[in-house]
């Protein structure tokens, strides 16, 4: 039988990669005024629903989806949560 799930799944950059778009957004932040702003890193947050037999599955289906399509893993790292429909 199977069941229905929703995901949201979390991709950044790894720490060792360069992040220009972060450093943008840094310093247009502080340029509005907010000099506290430090590090600011850019990512991707997607989710969505998914149907398999169980939890064990399900997860599997998505870890195979972030290393084949939604995440580079040379550069990126994701992680997700992933919670039951009724």
């Amino acid at each position: 039988m199977s069941e229905k799930y929703h995901s949201r799944i979390y991709v950044t950059l790894r720490p060792s990669v360069l992040d220009p778009a972060g450093v943008a957004v840094e310093s247009g932040l502080k340029q509005l005024g907010y000099p506290e702003v430090e590090e600011v890193r850019i990512g991707k947050y997607i989710e969505m629903r998914l149907t398999a037999t169980d939890e064990a599955n399900a997860k599997e289906k998505l870890h195979q989806m972030c290393d084949r399509l939604l995440a580079n893993p040379v550069i990126e790292n994701y992680c997700f949560e992933l919670t039951k429909l009724s």
